[in-house]
């Protein structure tokens, strides 16, 4: 309790509250603007973050990744739109609300939700981290080495039908961060001779490449549109009640939230699919779910609301992210020597709770801005679509150019926004080039550092945790085989 107590006093500087509140309405306007999402945002202002001090860097942050998600179901509710990736599923039951005249009430609905989600994650977090901060010191280099192959394998299985390109592109962000002059003996690796190669593809120049450079050339090459807005009749907490009629939804969509966002690779896809399935399994009306069910509402929102906060228990307790958005908050961390991991836990645990009040903080901003800005929100969606994407370009290369001041790095970015661009228009994902490099440099380290107590192969799974770890990939990638053979099996028989 004295360390919670202690983690309130960051709340007595007027900056902080200066980022709360801007990464809070930032995220909230970013996620309602179709096309843009937290991802680009968060890789544009990367470089100026890291010339802030690390709590108001990394709270701003936060703000953008846990509101951006509040914004994008605007959008996607009153336009089948969705404003970030992961509010598709909300434009089911959504759209078809707003089509039968009861926009304001799915709106309010998808708020309530997202509240409900998030504030519940937090406090379940805000409980757990105690036992976390007794179980974190408990992992060595060969547990974390085992937990980020196990970070990986779950990157690449969740791409249900894409997972061997998911595959092929995680190899490949594990070479590209091998690409340099590595930091122990100093040996030149992949450069064949060329001076620009020697300080590696750095992660931001990456990030900004596929994330936000790729995102302008997709909306500079697409059409603008202007979409006609309905009207939002009704009273701004109409949500709150049917919230309480499903509120069972509600707690199980919340939790699974959290479940997943613990595991790392999994993330706000998967959470929304189980807790959707399972909403619709106890409906007592499932044929409404995709005709403009409230329950397939609650079910998106609160679980991918629930996912930010639980998500930051795995970068925090073993410096392992489980997707992009973390990824580039652990850059965050390491520019300002915060190494995420189990000492974090022992000597920082009041810069933990920090964190976390911070993104309670955030969401009840959030809520409060929304139910009164709304009908102001909906002029940000009829924003033109090329004047996003120049504003995107040249906001990226301005920030890659400022981190080291090298045209190189602009070169390289560009080259990365226009692979983004291809592997966007062709479907694919780019998500596990960046776990891949992340999590492929974690495992670097771990292996190094782990090797002065390997006699045997078998010795990096001889320890309880390992071990566990061990078993749980060997578990995961037996289901993924036995899933895509029945497939396999299923589709010879049709043809």
């Amino acid at each position: 309790m004295d360390v919670i107590l202690s983690s309130f006093e960051i709340f007595l500087r007027w900056d902080v509250w200066v980022a709360i509140l801007i990464g809070s309405v930032g995220g909230v306007i970013i996620g309602a603007i179709p096309g843009v999402g937290p991802a680009v945002a968060i890789a544009i202002l990367l470089p100026a973050t890291y010339s802030m001090d690390p709590i108001i860097g990394i709270t701003v942050l936060l703000g953008i990744y846990g509101s951006a998600m509040y914004g994008g179901a605007i959008p996607a509710i009153l336009i089948n739109t969705p404003g970030t990736p992961v509010n598709a599923l909300t434009t089911y039951d959504g759209y078809s609300m707003t089509k039968n005249n009861m926009a304001r009430r799915a709106i309010t609905l998808a708020y309530w939700s997202s509240f409900t989600g998030g504030i519940f994650s937090i406090i379940a977090l805000i409980f757990m981290t105690s036992l976390i901060a007794k179980v974190a010191p408990l992992f060595g280099s060969r547990d974390i080495l085992m937990a980020a192959l196990l970070g990986l394998i779950l990157v690449v299985i969740s791409h249900r039908k894409q997972s061997l390109i998911a595959g092929f592109l995680v190899f490949f962000g594990m070479f590209i961060s091998t690409v340099g002059m590595e930091s122990v003996k100093y040996s030149k690796r992949f450069t064949y001779d060329q001076s620009w190669l020697l300080s590696g593809f750095d992660l931001i120049t990456v990030l900004l490449g596929l994330f936000a450079v790729s995102q302008a050339l997709i909306l500079l090459t697409g059409n603008d549109k202007k979409v006609p807005m309905p009207s939002l009749k009704g009273g701004k907490h109409e949500g709150f009640f049917g919230l309480i009629k499903y509120k069972i939804v509600a707690a199980i969509s919340a939790s699974m939230g959290v479940i997943m966002g613990i595991i790392p690779g999994v993330g706000e896809f998967l959470a929304q699919f189980f807790s959707y399935n399972i909403a619709r399994s106890i409906s007592k009306k499932p044929e409404r779910f995709g005709k403009g069910a409230p329950e397939g509402i609650i079910a998106a929102e609160a679980a991918n609301n629930a996912v930010p906060a639980a998500a930051m228990i795995p970068l925090l307790a073993l410096g392992i992210p489980g997707e992009a958005l973390t990824a580039m908050m652990l850059s965050v961390f390491y520019v300002h020597s915060i190494i995420p991991g189990p000492d974090l836990f022992e000597n920082n645990l009041d810069f933990v709770y920090g964190l976390y009040e911070s993104l309670f903080i955030i969401n009840i901003i959030v809520m409060v801005f929304l139910l009164f800005a709304t009908k102001s929100l909906l002029r940000i969606i009829q924003i033109p679509q090329r004047f996003l994407g120049i504003t995107i370009l040249g906001l990226s290369f301005v920030g890659v150019y400022t981190l080291r001041n090298s045209f190189v790095d602009c070169i390289m970015c560009a080259f990365f926004g226009i692979l983004g661009y291809v592997l966007k228009k062709l479907d694919l994902p780019i998500v596990p080039i960046i776990l891949g490099m992340v999590l492929g440099n974690i495992m670097e380290q771990k292996f190094r550092a782990s090797q002065a107590r390997i006699d045997t192969i078998f010795d990096y799974v001889n320890r309880p945790i390992s071990g566990t770890v061990f078993a749980i990939i060997v578990i995961a990638l037996s289901i993924h085989f036995w899933v895509v053979w029945r497939q396999y099996k299923k589709n010879k028989l049709i043809h």
